[in-house]
Formats: structure tokens, C-alpha cells, sequence
């Protein structure tokens, strides 16, 4: 029996479900899911000024009760672990309406969580009628197939995003506005249309370029914009003939820049070559009697010995152990530790010498 063939940069119109059994097995690296809510809206919603409000009202998202929709989600998240890798990881967005019911029914399948994210809204739709909190918030989570299995996480990507500080797992993010939302006839297109900057951290984060990113409720298509404009492959199925060709549209207008690594690839220096300190000794780059300054503007000084430790003082180690002695906190010597060059007033850290050893004796 032949493999199917991914199709690759598509979108499928169809059933999600019934879409997914056709893919072949452990071929996605990657599923971000929009599902229905289920949000079980009994009446229409009116502004205080009696104007009505957009509300997601859509047939899609209607069910005839909970064990219908518990069915449903268990059916689509059994069909996605199937087409994941084992290195693959899956994302879900929901609403309080579904999101707790989806988080139990990922578990009991065995798919392991890894984070839950909250999209804080800056602009969300008040509560017109004043009986209970502003829905601000949604909730993503994001869930590896297999505990324990390596995944994609690209936490440099992330810092150098949030200004070179650990991104946290509150996203503020305005929802979906301006020449973003896509409107037909002056109406909104899609009810739920998502912000581009949402999926932009999702598919930085937890993707590269060249992984296959699948989104089984297509919608508007903002999976794939942003997959083409970070160069990751997509798959899109969509029920709904009119978002298809909406999507379409969207995406066919999107002119990605050519593919350069450094462009598109953030350094993770966990996945550089090792330097031991000794091989900036070895090279010239480091010498015997050297000083080392304890911070960029600290008093605190180590000398080099030979052999490729430092000393302050009776204590010696290396530029690890030591700094940890002085700091009294585990430390990573290349990141504390800076010297100063002749004629030059600033100090520079060593960790620009173990950058400059790999570029001139491993490159």
C-alpha cells in the first residue's frame, strides 16, 4: 500500500476528522489547534446602547451537549496523535467554556503538558450586562506526544523577542483589529480570527524552518500566513468552503523573503561546540598571570594560572567554581568573568574570547 504524500503549503476542505485519517502517520512536527468553543450561547448579547453585538454564533460551533462535544474533542486529538512525530508537540486554544474539558481529555489520551499559556487581552469585548468578570483572557496549552521524548523550544528565540528577558507564560497581545481583521461586504470574515503576534510565538518558539505545521480547523488561515512568513511548511483543513477560499486569498498574497539561516535561525549556545577555558590558554587568546574581573564594573579580581584554573586570594578552580565561592550562588563563569585590553577602558566578557576561539579554530 502507498505512503500518501504530505500536501505540503495546502489547504484541505473537508472534515477535520475524516481529513486527518488520510495523512500518513508520524509525519507533523507540530499541531496548532482552533476548535470550536462550545461557547452555548442561549440568547443574543446587547450593548448598554442597544446596539447587538458580533457574538460567535456560528453553526460550527454548536452542539447538542457536553458528551457530543467530549466526543468530538477526543476524536480530533486521537486523529492528531496519530499524524504527530514522536517529537511532536501540539497547541490548543480555548475559552473557559471547553479549555478545562480538552485539558482532561489530552491526558487521559497521554499526551504530557508542558506549559498552559494565558493571552491576555488588551482590548477584550466587556461584559455588557454587568453580571460577572470581562472575559480578558484565553488559555493555550501546549503538550508534547510523548513524555519525556526531546521536543522544540527556542528559548533564545523567545528572550531576544521579550527584550533579552525569559518570556513568561503571560502573552499580552491585543486581539485581532485594524487591517488585520478580515472583513467581508464591511463585516468580519471569521468571528474568531486570531492575531498574527499569537502565532508568531507559537511558531518561533516551538518550530524551525522546513517543519510541517498542521492546523485541523484552518479558519481564516493565520496558521499559515505565518508559517509562509516564518518559511515553515503548513497544512490547513477547513470545513467551511467560504473561509477556504478566504484563506486562500490571504496567504497566496503573502511574499515570504528568501530563506537565509542567520535570518530565520536564532544561536543557541547550548548547541555549540564545547570550549573549555584551557583552550583560550592553548590558543594565545588567554595568558598565564592574566587578571579577570569579577563583573563588568566589579572590584573582585582573579588571576590565570597555567593550567587553565584561576585563583582569588587561597581559593582556586575554575572560572565556574570559583565564582560560585565569591557568589555564593552557582554561577557560569563565562558570563561573570571579564577582561580588560590593553588601551581600552571597557572590560569585554571572556565569553566574547570563547566566541572568538570557535570562529577562528572551529569554524
Amino acid at each position: 500500500m502507498a505512503i500518501p504524500k504530505l500536501p505540503l503549503d495546502s489547504i484541505i476542505h473537508g472534515d477535520s476528522i475524516a481529513e486527518l485519517d488520510k495523512l500518513p502517520a508520524e509525519s507533523v512536527d507540530l499541531v496548532f489547534a482552533d476548535p470550536p468553543y462550545n461557547l452555548q450561547l442561549q440568547q443574543e448579547l446587547w450593548r448598554p446602547n442597544r446596539t447587538k453585538v458580533d457574538a460567535v454564533n456560528d453553526a460550527w460551533d454548536q452542539f447538542d451537549d457536553l458528551a457530543t462535544y467530549d466526543e468530538f474533542t477526543c476524536a480530533w486529538l486521537t486523529a492528531c496523535r496519530r499524524v504527530l512525530k514522536p517529537t511532536g508537540a501540539l497547541w490548543v486554544i480555548g475559552s473557559y467554556h471547553n479549555i478545562y474539558r480538552v485539558g482532561t481529555i489530552l491526558q487521559d489520551l497521554g499526551y504530557w503538558i508542558l506549559n498552559d499559556i494565558l493571552w491576555v487581552k488588551t482590548n477584550p469585548m466587556p461584559n455588557f450586562r454587568g453580571v460577572r468578570f470581562t472575559n480578558a483572557h484565553e488559555t493555550l496549552l501546549w503538550v508534547q506526544k510523548e513524555k519525556g521524548a526531546p521536543y522544540t523550544f527556542n528559548h533564545h528565540a523567545m528572550k531576544a523577542l521579550n527584550g533579552e528577558k525569559q518570556m513568561r507564560s503571560d502573552w499580552v497581545i491585543p486581539i485581532c483589529n485594524g487591517s488585520e481583521r478580515l472583513k467581508v461586504n464591511g463585516e468580519k470574515a471569521h468571528s474568531t480570527q486570531k492575531p498574527e503576534a499569537l502565532l508568531y510565538r507559537v511558531l518561533q518558539s516551538t518550530t524551525n524552518p522546513g517543519d510541517v505545521v498542521l492546523d485541523p480547523f484552518f479558519g481564516s488561515g493565520t496558521t499559515g500566513a505565518v508559517a509562509k512568513r516564518l518559511h515553515r511548511h503548513w497544512i490547513g483543513i477547513e470545513r467551511e468552503k467560504e473561509y477556504v477560499e478566504l484563506a486562500k486569498k490571504r496567504i497566496g498574497a503573502i511574499e515570504a523573503g528568501n530563506f537565509e539561516e542567520e535570518t530565520y535561525v536564532t544561536p543557541d549556545p547550548r548547541k555549540q561546540p564545547r570550549v573549555p577555558f584551557g583552550k583560550l590558554l592553548e590558543s594565545g587568546l588567554v595568558v598565564p598571570g592574566q587578571k579577570l574581573y569579577l563583573g563588568e564594573k566589579g572590584r573582585d579580581t582573579a588571576t590565570v594560572l597555567a593550567d587553565g584554573a584561576i585563583k582569588v586570594n587561597k581559593t582556586r578552580g575554575s572560572i565556574h567554581q570559583v565564582a560560585k565561592q565569591i557568589l555564593d550562588t552557582p554561577a557560569n563563569g563565562w558570563d561573570v568573568w571579564f577582561y580588560q585590553e590593553k588601551g581600552k577602558r571597557k572590560r569585554r566578557s571572556i565569553n566574547a574570547l570563547r566566541e572568538q576561539y570557535r570562529e577562528e579554530f572551529l569554524a
